[in-house]
């Protein structure tokens, strides 16, 4: 297949997503952080400081819902988030930040600011990202829509 732009932006964006896992993985070894993975960090960084169902994480987080299970049951093994059935439906788990979580979650936030400090000065502004924010969220948009398929073409 020849190489397109539509194609390269997906190539990219996987490749990016892989990066920007190494880089919160070296993060966490940095500080022998051992008992939580990078992916793990990232889905207690978007439960953040409220408390929601997996349910709700799996439609803010964009995860798979088998994976946040298994990847929320191990964290609150591993003591990062706590989790309460919900008084007002018996069936559904409610999970929030655990002091250690909530440790984390500011290792992580402190680590986008000095990332974001050490862009300063680069080809990489802030109208850039503006733009490339408006191309993924188009991107994104194109590709919901595909998912919602109706039978016509």
């Amino acid at each position: 297949m020849t190489s397109t732009p539509y194609f390269e932006a997906i190539q990219l964006i996987e490749r990016l997503h892989r990066y920007f896992l190494d880089v919160l993985k070296v993060e966490l070894d940095k500080r022998n952080i051992q008992d939580i993975n990078n992916v793990q960090s990232m889905i207690l960084y978007n439960v953040g400081d409220e408390e929601m169902t997996v349910g709700e994480l799996t439609i803010r987080g964009y995860y798979l819902g088998s994976n946040v299970s298994y990847n929320v049951k191990k964290m609150v093994e591993n003591g990062y988030l706590l989790q309460e059935r919900s008084i007002h439906d018996k069936r559904s788990i409610r999970v929030k930040l655990s002091e250690k979580g909530l440790e984390l979650k500011t290792m992580i936030s402190e680590m986008f600011v000095r990332h974001e400090s050490m862009i300063e000065g680069t080809e990489i502004n802030d109208e850039r990202l503006k733009e490339l924010n408006a191309t993924l969220t188009m991107l994104e948009r194109f590709w919901s829509q595909q998912t919602n398929f109706s039978g016509g073409f």
